[in-house]
């Protein structure tokens, strides 16, 4: 199966309970740390709810 790297681009402070769960859920929680995680629709969907936090990085 493909991965895709993932940067957190965003701060958590200030931000709704949901949106701090997904980030740890896709094993960010700090600036600039980079994970790399299956390509899935599941993971795509949480990218989707934060493309003012994460980026996803080739």
């Amino acid at each position: 199966m493909a991965t895709i790297k993932i940067k957190q681009i965003g701060s958590p402070i200030r931000r709704p309970k949901g949106q701090k769960e997904i980030l740890i859920g896709l094993g960010l929680g700090k600036m600039n740390r980079v994970v790399e995680v299956q390509d899935t629709p599941e993971v795509r969907g949480a990218i989707a709810k934060l493309p003012h936090m994460v980026a996803v990085v080739d």
